[in-house]
């Protein structure tokens, strides 16, 4: 039996997703340091487990484990609940801003902020990528380029595609996994489930003219279910759609949202609440958070009782890193495609590069505090030079 009510769960998952700062890999060092070093609820084992799932399950990575560790004791009511109360404060949060930024968005106080905000996500997006591409791909060294340099291959074909046509391509990424698949382990594992790759292309590349919402939440379930790792991962994906393909949000709005993102406690993918309250207002924005984080739930808790037999596989492991790349890939072309309508001068070039550089450099300065540094700066810039 848990040492510790679902109720007890529940509520540090709700304050974890009320103050939790730093994006994922900050949010699952705080589960392990309060949920196994401290209460001892979760066991290092189930904490290594979920950990391996929520890397290798399509998703938001924060999310998911904790979704998981809710699972770990309580089963599916625990994972719905945790899951829940881990989002929903950011949620309300974002809705906020949103509202917020809709009726005041024009003035010139607001614009000021968002200029120099706007300058800043460049910069931490920029070291977003970086290390997630060292992490999920190798170190920048000529013996890692050797070792990996199909990987690589899959990168660099993905960033220079969303690039140059601004949009991203989600069968560039299905094939980097299913020909890396193929190349590290047995083409048995591929014949076996040739349908189902063929299953999900559709699913990715069906065109829908429904009514609005309907078309939001297929656009965002599709996003939802090709997101790996980091939540920043989902830039790529709501980039081509939001600005290019449907005319949804400009190149600000978007850019907004990101920054709304950083500011926001709890998951990063919460952006999609903003974004979906920008174009369709509440009903949009809880449309748009229930069809991304659907399939982080469902990815999560079906595998959950069988995942010790999932996680040993290593066709699957291998699928999952020749599609990590091609994210990677694909995130990094879209920093480029924002960065170049997004740094407008000298000052937010200024901000960019700094913002970069403080984070690769103090350990103790994270992504709020930069936003916060970056808004008061851009206030002043704006109001005083610009």
């Amino acid at each position: 039996m848990a040492q510790y009510s679902l109720k007890e769960l529940v509520w540090y998952f709700f304050k974890l997703g009320s103050l939790g700062f730093g994006g994922p890999v900050a949010l699952a060092g705080y589960m392990h340091r309060d949920l196994v070093e401290k209460k001892a609820w979760i066991s290092e084992a189930e904490y290594k487990e979920g950990l391996a799932l929520s890397q290798l399950a399509p998703g938001p990575m924060a999310t998911q484990l904790g979704i998981y560790l809710g699972y770990a004791h309580y089963g599916v009511i625990g994972a719905t609940l945790t899951g829940i109360a881990f989002v929903l404060p950011s949620f309300v949060l974002v809705v906020c801003i949103g509202l917020t930024y809709r009726y005041f968005g024009g003035l010139p106080w607001m614009q000021a902020i968002f200029y120099g905000v706007g300058a800043a996500v460049i910069g931490i997006i920029a070291i977003s990528c970086y290390k997630l591409t060292t992490k999920s791909i190798s170190k920048i060294e000529i013996n890692a380029f050797k070792d990996k340099w199909l990987l690589w291959l899959f990168f660099i074909v993905s960033m220079v595609y969303t690039f140059i046509t601004q949009s991203e391509e989600v069968l560039i990424m299905l094939l980097a996994g299913v020909i890396y698949m193929f190349i590290k382990s047995s083409p048995n594992f591929l014949k076996n489930n040739a349908n189902n790759v063929v299953l999900l292309d559709l699913f990715a590349l069906t065109d829908w003219n429904s009514h609005q919402l309907v078309k939001l939440a297929i656009f965002f379930l599709k996003a939802g279910a090709f997101v790996f790792g980091s939540g920043l991962a989902i830039v790529p994906f709501l980039h081509g759609g939001l600005v290019h393909e449907n005319h949804w949000l400009t190149e600000q709005e978007f850019l907004d949202a990101v920054a709304v993102a950083m500011i926001s406690p709890g998951p990063v993918v919460i952006t999609v609440a903003f974004i979906g309250f920008l174009i369709a207002g509440i009903p949009g924005a809880t449309v748009a958070a229930f069809a991304t984080f659907l399939p982080c739930y469902l990815f999560t808790v079906l595998p959950a009782p069988y995942f010790k037999k999932i996680a040993s596989n290593t066709q699957i492991k291998y699928f999952v890193e020749g599609i990590t790349a091609a994210v990677v890939g694909a995130l990094t072309g879209a920093v480029g495609v924002i960065a170049l309508k997004s740094i407008v001068d000298i000052y937010t070039l200024l901000i960019a590069v700094i913002s970069m550089v403080l984070l690769l450099k103090i350990k103790w300065v994270n992504e709020p505090l930069i936003i916060v540094l970056a808004a008061f700066i851009g206030f002043i810039i704006k109001t005083w030079f610009v």
